[in-house]
């Protein structure tokens, strides 16, 4: 049988790809600007464009990332409608207790536990570390899942807290949503630049569009590509990790055959960005296309690596 990774493994080869993460992304960002910038204009101008669009770019990113840092688990929450449970709670008293006894076993603080009041079936972490982390919960979930996979689900999501999954899904949130917004500032600012007959406004439109185009193709192909890759490895690694903690892989098997059947939260349909943070997607069915940039790994696969491990 194949060695399983241990959770510092994980530990450190996210650590790793979070460091990627954040030297390609610049990188990609600039040279797609500048060469897009330079079909329609000379190569000074051209990155004389790139300097002005990627240093503000850049500075909205970083200032963004402080603000998600100290709120991005609270958006994440009121974006699901989740509310906090606690032990004193008698109703939700055995929930508590379930992710209690998974963080002892998984040797992790214990995270918030949140219910999201929805009948489909899904759950996400998030926060900045171990400490201050908490875990996300379908009232579906709890119902439909028996004791055993409840108990794995909750394992992944430890696994994903313990293995640093959290930071870095909020470094791909924030990178996101930067340039989304960017994008359609510099589309309205061709817009509107456009309407004269002076050739340096319409040339300055054309490197406008050019460098709206380059967002754009960033957004939503670059981007994506690079989230797949990455995003594919940590839920295979945290299916691992949440096995090792419960000593049940089967469990959590079960569970996801079960949370694929309605993994749908309504409330996150137009909240795209949560996708990659839930154990399965909480949209609507995937077109071929989209299932082929998804986060996660098609679930057939996830459930016969548990099974291997089984076995």
């Amino acid at each position: 049988m194949k060695n399983i990774k241990t959770v510092y493994d994980h530990i450190r080869s996210n650590n790793i790809k979070t460091l990627l993460l954040v030297i390609c992304f610049p990188l990609i960002f600039i040279a797609i600007i500048f060469l897009f910038t330079w079909i329609v204009a000379p190569i000074d101008q051209a990155l004389e464009t790139t300097i002005r669009v990627a240093i503000p770019t850049f500075i909205a990113c970083g200032v963004w990332l402080l603000i998600s840092w100290a709120f991005g688990d609270s958006m994440m929450l009121n974006s699901a409608h989740a509310h906090e449970i606690f032990d004193t709670d008698v109703k939700n008293r055995e929930i508590f207790r379930a992710v209690e006894n998974v963080a002892i076993a998984a040797g992790l603080p214990r995270p918030r536990v949140y219910i999201i009041d929805d009948d489909s079936m899904n759950a996400f972490a998030t926060g900045r570390s171990p400490r201050d982390a908490s875990v996300a919960l379908t009232r579906g979930l709890i119902k439909k899942l028996d004791n055993l996979e409840l108990q794995g689900v909750i394992a992944h999501e430890m696994a994903h807290i313990g293995n640093r999954d959290i930071r870095l899904d909020m470094l791909l949130i924030t990178g996101v949503g930067v340039t989304v917004f960017a994008a359609d500032m510099i589309l309205r600012m061709a817009i509107f630049s456009g309407g004269g007959r002076d050739d340096n406004k319409n040339n300055g439109a054309a490197i406008l569009l050019m460098v709206w185009l380059a967002f754009m193709v960033f957004n939503w192909i670059i981007t994506p590509i690079l989230r797949m890759a990455i995003s594919r490895n940590r839920e295979y690694a945290a299916d691992a990790t949440g096995a090792q903690i419960t000593h049940n892989p089967m469990a959590l098997a079960n569970a996801l055959r079960k949370i694929t059947t309605d993994s749908r939260i309504e409330c996150l349909d137009k909240v795209k960005s949560m996708a990659a943070v839930c154990i399965a997607n909480p949209g609507g069915p995937r077109e071929f296309i989209s299932s082929l940039m998804a986060t996660h790994p098609p679930v057939e696969k996830r459930i016969e690596r548990l099974e291997s491990m089984a076995s």
